[in-house]
């Protein structure tokens, strides 16, 4: 079974993400946010799927494993435990579990990677997402960082 790997965008490109990702064999691009728009240019949904689709990445996004805006808001006070908190709670939730399983089916028939803004996987929901996504599967998670400009 592939690895599982992560990558958050802050602080970098489109491009570098694109590359990081390509170099380390992804094919299948999941994006883990519950609002799919950005300021940094690039990110939007839009063209961030069609970027990397022309790329040959495969997009999807999963609502349903992003984090709501209370968590949000904890992640920008740095308060990973409210944050750990909020999201348990919201992955009880049916959205959550119907994506949940469907990111599980993406993980175990190809290279994914789930994206989200922090660069830093530690302060980000991405990574609890990546331990439920992987541990009935048993497999290992890998935290990518795109080169910073």
């Amino acid at each position: 079974m592939p690895d599982l790997f992560t990558i958050g965008y802050e602080a970098t490109t489109l491009d570098r993400v694109l590359d990081a990702l390509i170099a380390a064999g992804v094919t299948d691009l999941v994006d883990v946010r519950a609002i799919p728009q950005s300021r940094k240019p690039g990110f939007s949904k839009r063209l961030l799927s069609a970027s990397a689709e022309a790329r040959g990445l495969r997009y999807t996004h999963l609502r349903g494993l992003g984090t709501p805006k209370p968590g949000r808001e904890a992640a920008r006070r740095g308060d990973d435990a409210a944050l750990a908190a909020i999201f348990g709670e919201h992955m009880r939730s049916d959205a959550a579990q119907a994506d949940l399983a469907h990111a599980r089916l993406i993980a175990a028939d190809s290279t994914a990677c789930l994206m989200c803004f922090e660069r830093d996987h530690t302060h980000c929901h991405r990574s609890i997402v990546a331990r439920l996504v992987c541990e009935a599967a048993g497999q290992r998670v890998r935290h990518l960082a795109a080169a910073l400009p």
